[in-house]
């Protein structure tokens, strides 16, 4: 089969489009043919080199995918070749506690699709476990339910099960551009929150408005800080989703209302912060770490995305032989929503 993959880490210039051997299915896995697959920045991270990861190489990359079933194992049983699916894109034991509570992303065992040991969806074909298929209805194209797993899944993490957003709270999302951010908004319109979003352009803005953001915020000529104060007369918000790090974590600690819960998944912009412990207590504030997300969740946010209430936002597609120039793309950040490879 055909696959792009780095046999060293670098620039987009390591990114090789080469024949590489079809994946072979064990008794309980299935095989993908690969009919879209989306980006995210984990992608860039991988294929840059992690300090803290050492990862077998040559690597082929992607965690969000969606295709039709070529082939089935022997043991499996609920799906059938030729079936369209989406992949849940977290990998666990299946057996551990954690596993068997429903928290299969607190697992020891866990990782992403094509992350670590896994390859993933820059290919025409991938390999996963029966058990993280899920199939979707003729109505939702291959493109769009790629765009679909990782972002929604974590984004319904944060804000539903970490964050516990209630109808009526004020949630400010950050970056409303990137696939977490054009999730997080529609998840907490969705649970009748209100909605600040903050983008680098007023394109961006426009664009967070017409997913349902109630007020926006340019981060690029206005302060973060100071906008959040006057959008609710000075109280804060109640619940900020954050996943940049650095450049604004100080800032979004100090947006938060008495009580309020801040939910971050990310560092882009960088891993170390400044903060006023103080601060911290007396204003009985929640800071909360978010991984991922369970299958279960994914299937609780998949229901929404069946019924059209949730709805990724594609940027733009490539074909699978340019995918230097699609990471391209995500590392200049001039898109909204997902990117898209089309094997």
């Amino acid at each position: 089969m055909k696959a792009v993959r780095f046999h060293e880490h670098g620039g987009v210039e390591v990114l090789r489009y080469e024949d590489v051997p079809e994946p072979e299915i064990g008794p309980t896995d299935v095989l993908v043919r690969v009919r879209a697959c989306a980006l995210n920045h984990l992608d860039l991270w991988l294929r840059r080199g992690l300090p803290s990861l050492s990862i077998p190489l040559p690597h082929i990359v992607g965690s969000d995918i969606a295709g039709e079933i070529a082939e089935i194992g022997s043991a499996v049983t609920r799906v059938k070749v030729g079936e369209r699916v989406l992949i849940s894109p977290g990998l666990s034991c299946g057996q551990c506690p954690a596993c068997l509570n429903g928290r299969d992303n607190f697992c020891r065992e866990y990782e992403v699709i094509g992350s670590y040991r896994s390859n993933g969806g820059y290919a025409e074909y991938v390999k996963v476990p029966e058990v993280n298929i899920v199939p979707i209805p003729d109505h939702i194209s291959f493109e769009e339910a790629a765009a679909f797993p990782l972002v929604f899944l974590t984004a319904w993490h944060m804000l539903v099960t970490r964050a516990g957003v209630r109808p009526g709270e004020t949630v400010l999302v950050l970056a409303a551009g990137s696939g977490v951010g054009m999730a997080a908004i529609q998840i907490a319109k969705l649970f009748g929150a209100r909605v600040l979003a903050t983008a680098g352009t007023d394109a961006k803005l426009q664009k967070a408005k017409e997913l349902g953001a109630d007020d926006v915020i340019n981060h690029s000529t206005q302060d973060l800080l100071q906008e959040v104060k006057r959008l609710t007369d000075r109280r804060g918000v109640d619940i900020v989703i954050e996943h940049v790090g650095t450049a604004v974590f100080e800032k979004c600690v100090l947006s938060l209302a008495p009580g309020g819960r801040l939910v971050t998944c990310g560092v882009t912009s960088g891993y170390e912060a400044r903060l006023d412990i103080r601060y911290l207590f007396s204003r009985q504030l929640s800071l909360l770490g978010s991984f991922m997300g369970s299958k279960g969740e994914l299937l609780e946010a998949f229901a929404f995305f069946v019924q059209g209430r949730l709805k990724p936002v594609i940027d733009r597609t490539f074909p699978l032989t340019e995918a230097a120039a699609a990471q391209r793309l995500m590392e200049e950040r001039g898109h909204f929503g997902k990117i898209l490879l089309l094997p």
